[in-house]
Order: structure tokens, then C-alpha cells, then sequence
């Protein structure tokens, strides 16, 4: 999360998590058990750009990717794994040192900084993707945010977000479900006044010059697996184009 646009009690509460974040059954649960679905959704979308098939192996090599807000490095360490060339960007500096010791023990070469993408100046229109996952919904200057993100891609390139969308059902699902009565994140982990509608997020891509080319929903069943659905009701993702 970019500390130009970041809360700084936002910050401080996820590094306080740091150094279970790459427990599976912690705090970051949902995350690992989501990281998956967004993450394939994104690289099978990347990949078809690029003309790679999506099954293959290493099907984003040679590209770079920037990760803004990724914690501790769960999509930075996947996109990795993909062969992407990925850069990791976070403003709490707990959160980096855990991403950077968990990457080396797994001998990933990502480009670790504490930052945001208002930091990236000298490497404006170097990323072939910018990614920005569950990160929005946790800012308070969104509009230069989504521009700094717009910024990061080259011409031609995608950025992709996941959020939470603001409605009633995110409300008794997300936050009340979620925080108060699975405990399957910790209390106060959301503020659903910040969490954000695809219109709204839409529109702001629109304002940072970007085009929203596909959208969908995530869906948490039963048994804790995630999975792809058009219902953007509660957890959603949102691809844009940077005009060639």
C-alpha cells in the first residue's frame, strides 16, 4: 500500500501481522485459500495477451509485473512462480521483511520495496501488468492512487485489482461474518464505508486513462474453496487496459 495514499492505521495493522502471514491457518486464511482463483484468473488473462498458453509452463516469463500492496508476497511469490519478473511494493516495513526472508528460503528472485507506486517515477510505463489486490478498498486518496497504478503499465499493458463491493451482503458477509463470527479474519480488518462499488472503481479507472475490460466475482463455498462467478456481490476483480 502506497504511504502517499495509505492510511497510516492501515499500515500499522497489517504489519502487525506479519510475522504469521505465511501460516495458512492465521489470519491471512482467506487469502491463501483465495490466492489461487484470483491469481489464475489474472495470469490466464495476461497470458492470452501475451499469446502463451495458460496451462503451460512459466506462462508469464519474461514479463514484469508490479505487485502494489502485496504484504508479505502471497501474489508476488505466485506470479514468481509463473516466471513473471515480479516487483513487490508495500508501505509497512514488518510485512516487507517477512516477503523478503519467505522468498529467499524459497529462492525467488522478487524485487522487494517499501513504497507505492507513486514512488516508481523513474520506471513509469515499465510494467506489463500492475497488480493491486485487496488494496483499494484500504486507501484514502483512491483517484491518485488508480493514477499512479495507470502510470506504472506500459502502453498496452493490463492492471489488475480485487476488492470487496459495498452492499448490504458484503456488509453481513465480509465484515460481520468474517470478522465477528467465523473469526476467519481478524476484528477490524475492514471498514465496509471504504469498501468499493465496480461502478465506482470503473469510473476511477476511466478517470486514471485505463479501459475495464473484464470483470468477475469470487465466490467462497462451504468447504472454504473459492471459485469464479459472475455474482460481484461481495469479492470482485477488475481488468484494465493502458491505451496502446
Amino acid at each position: 500500500m502506497a504511504e502517499a495514499t495509505a492510511l497510516q492505521a492501515e499500515i500499522t495493522k497489517f504489519d502487525a501481522l506479519a510475522a504469521r502471514w505465511w501460516d495458512p491457518n492465521g489470519p491471512m486464511k482467506p487469502l491463501h485459500r483465495m490466492n489461487p482463483v484470483r491469481i489464475g484468473w489474472i495470469a490466464e488473462r495476461l497470458a492470452r495477451v501475451h499469446g502463451r498458453k495458460p496451462g503451460g509452463a512459466a506462462p508469464l516469463a519474461g514479463l514484469r509485473v508490479l505487485d502494489v500492496g502485496g504484504g508479505a508476497g502471497l501474489a508476488s511469490e505466485a506470479l514468481a512462480r509463473l516466471g513473471a519478473e515480479v516487483t513487490g511494493m508495500d508501505a509497512a516495513p514488518e510485512a516487507l521483511a517477512a516477503a523478503r526472508a519467505h522468498a529467499e528460503a524459497g529462492a525467488l528472485a522478487i524485487d522487494y520495496r517499501q513504497g507505492g507506486p507513486e514512488d516508481l517515477a523513474e520506471e513509469a510505463g515499465g510494467f506489463d501488468a500492475v497488480v493491486c489486490l485487496e488494496v483499494i478498498e484500504h486507501v484514502t486518496e483512491r483517484a491518485a492512487f488508480l493514477g499512479a497504478l495507470a502510470r506504472a503499465a506500459r502502453p498496452g499493458g493490463l492492471v489488475f485489482l480485487s476488492t470487496l463491493n459495498r452492499t448490504p451482503r458484503s456488509f453481513v458477509m465480509a465484515k460481520l461474518g468474517a470478522e465477528y463470527l467465523l473469526r476467519l479474519l481478524p476484528v477490524g480488518t475492514h471498514d465496509w464505508r471504504m469498501f468499493v462499488t465496480p461502478a465506482e472503481l470503473g469510473a476511477g479507472l476511466r478517470g486514471a486513462g485505463l479501459r475495464v475490460a473484464d470483470v468477475a466475482g469470487m465466490e467462497m463455498g462451504f468447504s472454504g474453496a473459492w471459485r469464479i462467478t459472475r455474482d460481484t456481490g461481495v469479492n470482485y476483480l477488475m481488468m484494465a487496459e493502458k491505451p496502446g
